[in-house]
């Protein structure tokens, strides 16, 4: 255990809905990014970076992917004789029989015995499918400072968009005095990430009265943050300012992914004072051929570019054949756009095939199209 004794609970147990194809099958959490990265790699390598040594990983839908890959804690180097990733999955039976969490609160509960048995003096619970760069020592410290029950990262956002978010009201000292889930008229704009330190004594005290509630959802933003306000517990907010990003749809990652295209991009990949790990790619070198067009692109390794990429981002193994178009477009692990095809404003999933001549995607849609299946082209 860390010298702060503080433990890291990453919730990773989401159906991912809102990605569609790309969640049929792998949890969102292990959804590919940023050209060789999963979701996940990002609160791992945060909670590495912040000292935090052990980390449970709660995980329950179409999870065997990804509790093989979070399960290799040597990625973060969290595999030492002190430090581990645990995999918990859920042990309580729904009504049809199969194990589940039955709300964020809930998959804590079911693992106190796991907490237990490291005896922190704080835990923190993280969402799992976020995209950003954050100093969890950083916000204990704040949270020692305050001398708090329960420390909640905020951000602000555009009014406009406050509405989408839990919103923590606060007087000037940042202490929370209420929470407004999704308001329609909001009276501030400061959101929650998703992203709690509490006092573990405090905590498990209200998570076992939780558990006997038949009238609870056992969820953190429905049922603990309300309740530890009506007992004037003391929760404070906590202002991050960095990148952030909720990937929960399939326009929201084409947008995070096209952000690594942005010279000023805050997350900075490329940071080795901030490194977020992943698993090493067994790939070539990207390959660029002599007649390929290649502008303002975001290339991995094992990618192979004959044709033209304008303002686009390659993940590892992706291909661009002679005469083919990808413009304002991701191409995940192993996509494939064959020879005269034009993808534009696509995100196109792991090993689809985009046919000979085939058109996909349009410069004038809203919405990202997600290509999920191959398109077949000219024979």
């Amino acid at each position: 255990m860390n010298q702060n004794k503080m433990l890291g609970m990453i919730l990773a147990g989401g159906r991912g809905s809102r990605l569609h194809d790309l969640t049929n099958k792998v949890a969102k959490p292990a959804v590919s990014y940023g050209g060789k990265y999963r979701i996940i790699d990002f609160p791992l390598s945060n909670c590495a970076n912040s000292g935090i040594d052990v980390v449970g990983v709660l995980t329950q839908y179409e999870s065997v992917e990804l509790n093989s890959y979070a399960a290799s804690g040597g990625r973060w180097g969290l595999d030492t004789r002190d430090s581990g990733v645990f995999i918990l999955t859920p042990r309580e039976k729904a009504d049809q029989g199969l194990d589940v969490y039955r709300g964020t609160a809930d998959a804590i509960s079911q693992n106190i015995d796991f907490i237990d048995k490291y005896d922190p003096e704080y835990l923190l619970v993280l969402s799992g499918d976020h995209i950003y760069k954050m100093n969890y020592d950083k916000m204990l410290s704040y949270h020692r400072e305050k001398g708090a029950d329960a420390t909640i990262a905020v951000r602000e956002v555009p009014w406009k968009e406050a509405p989408r978010f839990g919103i923590m009201n606060t007087d000037a000292d940042l202490n929370i005095v209420e929470f407004e889930e999704k308001p329609k008229e909001p009276k501030s704009n400061l959101a929650s990430m998703g992203i709690y330190i509490f006092t573990w004594s405090v905590l498990r005290e209200k998570l076992v009265r939780d558990m006997a509630d038949p009238n609870s959802s056992h969820d953190f933003g429905n049922d603990i943050i309300p309740a530890f306000l009506a007992e004037n517990r003391k929760l404070v907010a906590w202002k991050f300012k960095g990148y952030w990003k909720d990937v929960g749809t399939i326009d929201s990652l084409w947008e995070a992914n096209m952000d690594l295209l942005d010279e000023k991009n805050e997350l900075n990949l490329a940071d080795t004072s901030w490194k977020i790990y992943t698993e090493d790619a067994s790939a070539l070198p990207a390959y660029v051929g002599a007649n390929a067009s290649v502008e303002a692109a975001y290339i991995t390794q094992g990618s192979e570019i004959d044709g033209e990429v304008k303002r686009s981002v390659l993940f590892t193994d992706s291909v661009v054949a002679e005469g083919a178009k990808v413009i304002d477009s991701v191409l995940m692990p192993g996509a494939k756009v064959l020879d005269g095809a034009v993808v534009t404003r696509a995100l196109v999933a792991n090993n689809v095939v985009v046919g000979k001549n085939a058109v996909v995607g349009s410069a004038d849609s809203e919405e990202i199209l997600l290509v999920a299946n191959n398109v077949k082209g000219d024979e």
